[in-house]
């Protein structure tokens, strides 16, 4: 059971939750410096206080879906040599005739970079990011920062996080990062879990509880308690990853001897520290769990908080499906030829699931691959046609899984083992076929994800359930089966992690940089597109109205096949919203093609779009438009940016000309961070019931100086299509000083470029 403890709360000795009379008695100006939160930031802090901080990170990670943006912002920014330990992986485009050389291409200009200024280069299919960051680089109390939104390792008392590609380059310019304190969330941990329940199942319980409510969104959870040392690293990395579907900012785990054992594992025993709560530590809330009633969970498309006890769904398969296909109906509205069948699944009150996956940085560990060997052996049967896909999340993992035999038994049951790879989480490969219904031991069950493209007729989807059950519904001929109904006595061998792996084949060269190297550029690997500073006032065009109450970044910029032009921003960007608003990019560039004029001093040209001006009293001739007025578009959304940490979903839109985005608030900070680095408005405006649509204009007077000034609203004028006009109220809310300067240089690039 999962019980949620709002405001104000004490943990005792890291035992229990205080009574209020215990509370009472606390000095919560004492209590507060006892989280391992609190530990963790001020040690990396350097401001001179610990409300406004500014973070130094102690590693880095970055892989090939978005190393070359950020590397190409970096340079041109002034990077020679990385500051820290700096990781390439190259786990997400690794399927290399996708896009012709490019992805190869890609490769050599990382492995080329990492020579040039002193980076750590796995090869692909070595290792998945985060795992190799677990194995290799992150230490007790420290700090890392990856590319990825995944970024969680926690569970080694590292406090984590995963942002955009502009906050990356910052920090490999050796600037800070900056960020209030955050609120700190204790996951208060009780019990032990069954045998038939695993860390997913736990993930779910805790993302069903919390997501929705916006409990824990940008906060740090801190897993305490004395349910923790039940549970084994593997355990505690699957739902630490987990732990970003909640909308948290990161994890942080109280440290014990399992963990001293992890990392005695990996030869690193003394970047091992014990870290626990102070006798006394205050939280702003705490979700409490009991793990000894968690039972196996599903979670329905199209969301991870979708989360129900698989027992349910089993028994009403009916109820719980045609739950979904209400759900696709609102999901693709702007479609009307997809339609999603899957109460034609149910075959004798049972449920007929078409393909299963175990994969990446949630799934692959050795301990998950083990159970499901151990299911496959006591039901004794090969799959038959059910596709059931495996992804050791590295190859040192693969190589104990096969020492141990267990890879031989899988395989001859019928499974395939592939080499680390992320593709089944983010579409690029494990894509099912239309109408399928899809079980996945991955981190994200978003619309589309799954590989599938709505734009042509197509849909799947894809529900997440943990790694035992999952193996016991591919093992009972494909149908949907929790891991409760096949009891077995689960066992794991001995680890023994082979470091000389990657001692063989990874390039490290953290602090022996070569700076006469050359960087391999390939045909496709294209600079950023040149920008300008904010201009006095901004004519924008509405490209886009999206009325869901979350937009993901899947649907922003979709990954899958299209992750292999990220090293191309004008290719990457002809595929924004493409599945979500197949009109956005045209008319996008239809706008931009003004501003292309303004800046090329075609006063004809341009004088066609400032005729709309007019309307909201605007008398200025075109030549002083033209010096004064900039032109671009401007995309709403309610909640956009939930999901991924990936850069291009704002990116994308400036690359197109996008200027401002409208919301009514940011599902995360590093969706909103992405935004400003990029020189995009991020507006925010309460109103639920906002009225705009695509072609309307919203004509921002002044916009320089109140963003100089750091003003919180600004009062824009709404142009209809009609030549109506109305006012409309937009915050800028919480502008640091910094983001103000990204802003009005038009973006970070512009920002290092005035710093020279």
């Amino acid at each position: 059971m999962v019980t949620l403890h709002s405001g104000k709360q004490i943990i005792i000795d890291n035992k229990r939750i205080a009574s209020k009379e215990e509370a009472a008695a606390v000095s919560q100006e004492e209590a507060f410096k006892n989280t391992l939160t609190y530990q963790v930031l001020k040690k990396h802090n350097h401001s001179d206080n610990m409300e406004h901080l500014q973070i130094q990170f102690d590693s880095m990670g970055v892989y090939d879906n978005t190393y070359v943006g950020i590397l190409q912002t970096a340079y041109a920014s002034g990077l020679k040599e990385f500051p820290m330990p700096c990781v390439f992986t190259n786990c997400h485009n690794c399927l290399c005739a996708v896009g012709g050389t490019i992805n190869t291409d890609v490769h050599k200009y990382a492995e080329s970079a990492c020579k040039k200024s002193g980076g750590i280069f796995v090869p692909p299919h070595e290792a998945v990011i985060h795992q190799y960051m677990r194995e290799m680089i992150v230490k007790s109390g420290d700090m890392s920062i990856v590319s990825d939104s995944h970024t969680r390792y926690g569970t080694q008392g590292s406090l984590s996080i995963g942002e955009g590609g502009p906050e990356l380059a910052k920090a490999m310019l050796g600037k800070y990062y900056e960020i209030d304190y955050p609120e700190v969330i204790a996951v208060f941990l009780t019990g032990a879990p069954k045998p038939w329940v695993g860390p997913m199942d736990v993930a779910l319980s805790i993302i069903g509880k919390v997501f929705k409510n916006n409990f824990v969104k940008n906060k740090v959870l801190e897993f305490v308690g004395p349910g923790v040392s039940s549970l084994s690293m593997d355990f505690r990395n699957g739902i630490d990853t987990m732990t970003t579907e909640s909308a948290c900012l990161s994890s942080l785990w109280s440290t014990d001897e399992k963990t001293e054992e992890y990392f005695k594992i990996h030869n690193r025993p003394d970047d091992y520290k014990k870290m626990v709560p102070g006798n006394a530590a205050l939280y702003d809330g705490i979700v409490e769990i009991d793990l000894d009633t968690i039972v196996p969970m599903i979670a329905l498309p199209f969301h991870p908080s979708n989360a129900y006890p698989l027992a349910d769904v089993i028994a009403e398969p009916e109820k719980y499906l045609s739950m979904v296909e209400e759900e696709a109906k609102r999901v693709f509205e702007n479609n009307p030829d997809i339609h999603l069948d899957l109460l034609s699944k149910i075959h004798d009150g049972k449920i007929n699931v078409d393909q299963g996956a175990i994969a990446g940085c949630a799934a692959g560990s050795f301990e998950n691959i083990c159970a499901v060997d151990t299911i496959a052996k006591k039901l004794n049967k090969g799959l038959g046609t059910f596709p059931l896909n495996i992804y050791p999340a590295s190859q040192p993992i693969m190589y104990e899984l096969n020492k141990a035999g267990v890879l031989n038994d899988l395989m001859t049951y019928g499974v395939r083992v592939k080499t680390a790879f992320c593709g089944p989480c983010f579409g690029a490969s494990d894509a099912p076929g239309n109408n399928d219904f899809c079980i996945r031991h991955s981190t994200r069950n978003f619309p589309n994800r799954e590989g599938s493209n709505p734009a042509t007729g197509q849909i799947a989807s894809v529900a997440l359930m943990d790694s035992k059950s999952i193996a016991a519904t591919a093992f009972n001929g494909g149908y949907l089966t929790s891991a409760e109904d096949v009891p077995v006595e689960y066992y794991t061998p001995e680890y023994h992690f082979n470091s000389d792996i990657y001692k063989n084949i990874v390039y490290n060269g953290y602090k022996n940089p070569k700076p006469e190297t050359e960087i391999v550029y390939g045909p496709s690997i294209k600079d950023w597109p040149k920008m300008v500073a904010l201009t006095d006032n901004l004519l924008l065009q509405v490209a886009s109205v999206i009325r869901d109450e979350v937009t993901t970044t899947d649907e922003l910029i979709p990954s899958g096949e299209t992750a292999s032009y990220r090293s191309n921003p004008y290719k990457i960007s002809e595929f924004t919203l493409i599945r979500k608003d197949p009109h956005y990019v045209g008319n996008a560039k239809a706008i931009q093609e003004y501003e292309t004029a303004r800046r090329n001093g075609d006063a004809k040209k341009t004088a066609e779009v400032y005729e709309v001006l007019k309307a909201a009293g605007v008398t200025a001739d075109t030549e002083e438009l033209m010096k004064t007025t900039g032109i671009g578009s401007v995309l709403y959304a309610k909640r956009p940016g939930d999901g991924s940490a990936r850069e291009y979903a704002a990116s994308c839109q400036k690359v197109l000309g996008g200027l401002a985005n409208i919301c009514i608030e940011y599902a995360t900070k590093r969706y909103r961070s992405n935004c400003v680095n990029w020189g995009i408005l991020p507006f925010t405006n309460p109103d639920k019931e906002i009225v705009l649509e695509p072609g309307e204009y919203v004509y921002l007077p002044g916009i320089r100086k109140a963003v100089e000034e750091g003003a919180t609203k600004v009062t824009a004028t709404v142009i209809g299509t009609d030549g109506s006009t109305r006012p409309m109220e937009l915050e800028l809310k919480n502008v640091t000083e910094a983001e103000k300067k990204v802003l009005l240089a038009g973006s970070l690039i512009n920002f290092y470029k005035e710093e020279k």
